[in-house]
């Protein structure tokens, strides 16, 4: 069984089955890397109000969020903080493949950064992330620009139930 890091090529062609392993993105040929995808911004929103995290998922309480407006230029204009991301592409893994993401190393280099979790064997969806302005200036992110990329691991066998959470097919209505 193949186990590893997905090249461009292998990418490219997982891209080309149905469901595609990725679908919906913005220009092919810059977000395809020697190693990954690029994955692009769709929106962004603040967080409100109380969350938390009990020991089950009936306890668990998801942030109010509250969309930014994006100025004449297409630009979102991002205070110092938290906020959620959304991204334009969905994925669809199969039951083999799973991935990691980092955040593209010019937000770094700017002090931003792109916190994202484990995208589980299985998982389908158009995912969310966490951004964090960690200067005291505003940071100018325009819609679609790519700012995570994508890291597809081929698992050493497939798993026989892929991810079946709260977050499978979020946020595909949008």
């Amino acid at each position: 069984m193949l186990s590893g890091v997905l090249a461009k090529e292998t990418i490219l062609e997982y891209i080309q089955l149905y469901p595609p392993l990725i679908e919906k993105f913005v220009d092919l040929n810059t977000q395809i890397q020697p190693n990954g995808f690029d994955l692009t911004l769709k929106s962004i929103q603040s967080l409100s109000g109380i969350a938390q995290l009990g020991k089950t998922n009936e306890s668990r309480i998801l942030p109010e969020t509250t969309e930014l407006v994006l100025d004449n230029d297409d630009y979102y204009n991002i205070p110092p903080g938290s906020y959620i991301v959304t991204i334009n592409e969905i994925v669809n893994l199969p039951n083999n493949i799973m991935c990691l993401a980092k955040p593209r190393s010019s937000l770094l280099r700017s002090g931003i950064s792109v916190e994202t979790a484990v995208w589980d064997a299985g998982y389908t969806g158009r995912s969310q992330c966490l951004l964090i302005n960690t200067t005291n200036m505003p940071y100018r992110l325009q819609k679609n620009s790519r700012i995570i990329q994508m890291i597809f691991f081929f698992l050493d066998q497939r798993v026989q139930e892929g991810y079946s959470g709260i977050y499978q097919n979020e946020n595909l209505s949008k």
